[in-house]
């Protein structure tokens, strides 16, 4: 099983559950996971983190490719199948066309493609404003779930050391 991370998981553990300053093992954590491969992004989430230019951004950079693969051309079919979906449904061309130049439709991509779980703070939502990821991962027949639920799954620990 492995595990595919939206920006926010990054982003919203930065700013609140997980700050780099206070929770270095869960960065610690992501980066052995991603070592192993059993946790890791995409350069899409990693350009929409250094888009930012803060510390997080300024850790991404330093995680290289194990953490945030690149996206490769032999994912042309799963991009279909995205489009496709998006297209055939309700949404707004404005919605669909902002989410096909978005990480979120790249994600979703690579997931289908290899298998991987989708880890997001979003929530399926009814608006046709807006594709969230959820939304496409059910229509797409894609496993997600939060961060937390991915982190109880793996049995993670973040135990205070001896400098507590």
């Amino acid at each position: 099983m492995s595990y595919l991370l939206d920006a926010n998981v990054f982003i919203a553990a930065k700013n609140l559950h997980y700050g780099l300053d206070f929770c270095p093992a869960f960065w610690e954590w992501l980066i052995h996971k991603g070592n192993t491969g059993i946790v890791f992004s995409i350069d899409k989430v990693a350009d929409e983190i250094a888009a930012g230019a803060d510390e997080l951004s300024a850790w991404a950079a330093g995680q290289g490719r194990n953490l945030f693969r690149r996206t490769p051309a032999s994912l042309a079919p799963q991009f279909g199948q995205v489009s496709t979906w998006a297209n055939g449904q309700q949404f707004t061309p404005a919605a669909v066309n902002t989410f096909l130049q978005v990480a979120d439709f790249y994600l979703v991509a690579h997931a289908l493609a290899g298998g991987h779980i989708v880890v997001t703070h979003e929530t399926p939502a009814t608006s046709s404003g807006r594709i969230k990821i959820p939304n496409a991962c059910l229509g797409l027949n894609v496993r997600y779930m939060t961060p937390y639920q991915m982190l109880r799954i793996e049995r993670a620990k973040f135990v205070l050391g001896s400098q507590a």
